[in-house]
């Protein structure tokens, strides 16, 4: 399903609301929710309606991290740990959460935190998509095929112009060319999936991922094989759809 929202503010209490909604149930049905959580800019006013929602016990609340730069420090303002510290896992208060450290061994980090996410489904996977319709870091083309929860991938150049466009990072030279990923199959075996994307700067990979073949070229565009999935968009990530 796709939501076409007037305004980016819009967007993000929509969104919020439904994924506040899906949260609710899973602890109710189950006795607890897991969830997958993504980072960067065009998250930020999405997860600050999140944390603002009504009747969420955070406390039974798991948290699973989607992606981290290998060799950034948790106090670099790029780092995906610091922005959810700050941003989810603080306000929220969580206390359950499996963050990947990108200082460590990096296979080690996939090894561990990819054994947990395994111990039980994840009920709401919080996504974006990239400027060059990446799904968490995994870049064109991507891997579609391996089963492993998180793998190690290499950052294209548009991916970390992106970064640099953001304001993350002074230049390209300072970002990181690999990084931990959540594996597309993995990000596809949560039982929702909330997308969130704003702005015109994505209207191409969105128009790529919704409209367009699955291709590893445009790794979003797995997502329409999803049977539960909702995209969030306004009016201007939204102008290049043709229907």
């Amino acid at each position: 399903m796709i939501r076409v929202l007037e305004t980016p503010a819009a967007l993000a209490a929509a969104a919020a609301q439904d994924a506040a909604d899906r949260i609710r149930r899973a602890i109710r049905d189950r006795g607890g929710a897991r969830i997958v959580a993504a980072t960067g800019a065009s998250q930020i006013a999405f997860l600050d309606a999140l944390v603002r929602q009504p009747d969420i016990d955070w406390g039974k609340v798991e948290m699973f991290h989607l992606d981290e730069y290998i060799g950034l420090p948790v106090d670099h303002p790029a780092s995906f740990r610091k922005y959810l510290l700050e941003r989810l896992i603080g306000p929220a208060g969580i206390t359950r959460h499996h963050l990947l450290d990108g200082e460590r061994d990096a296979a080690a980090v996939c090894r561990e935190v990819g054994a947990l996410i395994r111990e039980q489904p994840v009920d709401v996977a919080l996504v974006g998509i990239g400027e060059n319709a990446h799904l968490a870091f995994n870049d064109p083309p991507a891997d579609f095929e391996t089963a492993e929860p998180y793998l190690v991938v290499r950052l294209d150049e548009r991916c970390r112009l992106q970064q640099v466009g953001e304001g993350w990072f002074a230049g390209l030279a300072d970002v990181p060319e690999t990084a931990i990923s959540m594996s597309v199959r993995q990000i596809l075996a949560a039982k929702s999936i909330v997308c969130v994307v704003p702005d015109q700067r994505k209207a191409e990979a969105v128009r790529a991922a919704v409209e367009g073949p699955v291709d590893p070229m445009t790794p979003a565009s797995i997502l329409q094989q999803h049977h539960d999935i909702t995209i969030y968009l306004d009016r201007e990530s939204s102008s290049l759809l043709t229907s």
